[in-house]
């Protein structure tokens, strides 16, 4: 087993390392960080026999393996590409999984790739899980008022509250509170189907055949039809023109009208679409706050000012928004760059 330096200042790691022995047998493992992300897993390559697998970690005490293993069959049924599942241990929480690379769409965007041919294949790959999962669609939890109210809190709590330090008075919990009943109206008026619910560039990874492939489903939830468009178009880590955006909301709109999903007009669906990424990104807003200050993951800071403009955009855009507007111009706008250099954000 090759491991390094730092495998005894790691307990899990060597759970994970003995686990990995028995579940490969005979042979060399080489084992080597592949990557984190926002919740409380990691992720390992794991090269043994000539081939390159992923282990993934997920502390039984943190994170249950199960909605991971169950979405991941869900979506092999559905005739998309994401990872097979090998070999588990729920008690340990280890999971061995097929590797799908290491050229994630952020890279291959930021590095010139084909952009158009690349959020085609996304796009086609997430109309046939709207298409076809339905079935799996049903045996989701739904993404309903309880859930969207709650992800809504976020903003107030950890974006406005613990990293803008601003205390809200009743007039501003109010606004907030007629802003969310006018946002979870609107994702539940649309046609609810599968939803990945991190639809994004850093976890679509790219594939010759079978483009892209799917991680980070294991949150996947029945619910408005836009909100994975929005995570993929309207994306925290890369951001296009409106134009552009729209061009593409638009042919997928149309595709999925042929298809069969009961969709309205241009300009209605575009309003489901804004308004959906509105909920998206103030939650968003709260969760990065929030893997600072509760979870000392400082990068996410990094990425506010994107989010934040998503907001501010759309609020700018739509007249029912404009007490939105307002509290962005009087309470958020004023502090933001200073709560920003106090986090020390990158």
């Amino acid at each position: 087993m090759a491991t390094d330096t730092n495998e005894y200042l790691d307990p899990r790691r060597v759970l994970l390392e003995a686990w990995l022995a028995q579940a490969l047998g005979a042979g060399q493992i080489e084992v080597a960080p592949a990557s984190a992300d926002a919740s409380f897993r990691r992720y390992f390559r794991i090269h043994h026999a000539g081939r390159a697998l992923i282990a993934m970690d997920a502390p039984p005490d943190r994170e249950d393996l199960g909605p991971f293993v169950t979405v991941a069959s869900r979506l092999a049924g559905i005739g998309v590409t994401v990872p097979k599942v090998l070999a588990e241990d729920h008690g340990q929480g280890f999971l061995l999984l097929t590797d799908l690379g290491s050229t994630h769409y952020l890279a291959a965007l930021q590095a010139g790739g084909d952009v158009d041919q690349l959020y085609r294949d996304a796009a086609d790959a997430l109309l046939t899980i709207q298409l076809r999962g339905e079935p799996a669609a049903a045996a989701l939890p739904p993404y309903g008022v309880e859930l969207l109210e709650r992800e809504l809190q976020l903003f107030p709590d950890w974006f406005l509250g613990r990293h803008l330090g601003l205390q809200l008075g009743a007039a501003e919990r109010a606004l907030l509170g007629r802003l969310s009943a006018q946002l979870v109206g609107a994702a539940l008026e649309q046609p609810q189907v599968f939803v990945h619910r991190d639809y994004h560039s850093r976890n679509l990874m790219v594939l010759g055949e079978g483009n892209p492939g799917i991680l980070d489903f294991q949150d996947a939830v029945r619910g408005a039809v836009t909100y994975d468009l929005v995570s993929l178009y309207k994306d925290c880590y890369v951001t296009w023109p409106r134009e552009r955006v729209l061009g593409w909301v638009e042919d997928y709109r149309r595709r999925a009208v042929a298809a069969g999903l009961a969709l309205p007009g241009s300009a209605e669906f575009v309003r489901w679409f804004d308004l959906m990424g509105l909920q998206r990104h103030l939650k968003v807003l709260g969760i990065f706050a929030r893997l600072w200050y509760r979870d000392g993951k400082r990068s996410y800071l990094g990425d506010l000012p994107v989010v934040l403009a998503y907001v501010r955009e759309t609020a700018s855009a739509y007249a029912e928004l404009r007490e939105l507007a307002g509290l962005l111009d009087d309470l958020v706008e004023p502090c933001f760059a200073a709560a920003q250099t106090r986090a020390g954000a990158p």
